[in-house]
């Protein structure tokens, strides 16, 4: 079960929301996964989200590739949620620590996913701590990064059809820096 630990209204009345718990089961109209550029979710979340919501995911994901080539940090790709309850997958590209220009990497992946689920009439969404598992991007600075990526997209965006972000997260390791970040 997923639990809300914090909630806020952001200037441009999104609600913003830290939540616990698992992005699989999360009802929302999107849920974003932190992809790699080929979309082969053979690991961490993507792994997790391809169990949950069936080979239609990665069906769908390989066609996608197919179709447009590997998927950059500012725009990512979105398949069907397939059995999820979410009715979208948005699949982000986070960087990888170490590669270079890092925090700007980030902020595309956020502000592009959250493109993508305006484009697609979404009214809510759940995004993952990108790029803070295997990538290695420190948790606290992805924080700081992510919330600033989301304040100035809704700042920048006229009549969003997105009301609700929330930031599901899966261990405390991972919540501490989030709450932190918003004073928690």
């Amino acid at each position: 079960m997923n639990t809300t630990l914090t909630e806020r209204t952001l200037p441009t009345g999104q609600t913003l929301q830290i939540v616990k718990g698992d992005i699989t089961t999360d009802r929302v109209d999107a849920i974003v996964n932190a992809a790699n550029q080929y979309l082969q979710h053979g690991g961490g979340v993507a792994w997790a989200i391809v169990q949950r919501g069936g080979d239609v995911i990665q069906v769908e994901s390989d066609k996608w590739i197919k179709q447009h080539g590997p998927v950059s940090h500012a725009d990512p790709a979105w398949t069907s949620g397939g059995a999820l309850p979410a009715k979208y997958v948005i699949h982000a590209v986070g960087p990888v620590w170490g590669d270079g220009d890092e925090d700007h990497k980030l902020g595309d992946a956020v502000s592009g996913s959250l493109r993508a689920a305006d484009e697609l009439k979404c009214g809510s969404i759940s995004l993952p701590a990108i790029s803070t598992g295997i990538f290695g991007f420190p948790k606290e600075r992805a924080a700081g990064v992510i919330f600033a990526a989301i304040e100035k997209y809704f700042s920048n965006t006229q009549n969003s059809n997105l009301k609700t972000v929330r930031i599901l997260l899966f261990d405390d390791a991972t919540i501490q820096p989030f709450l932190k970040i918003l004073g928690v």
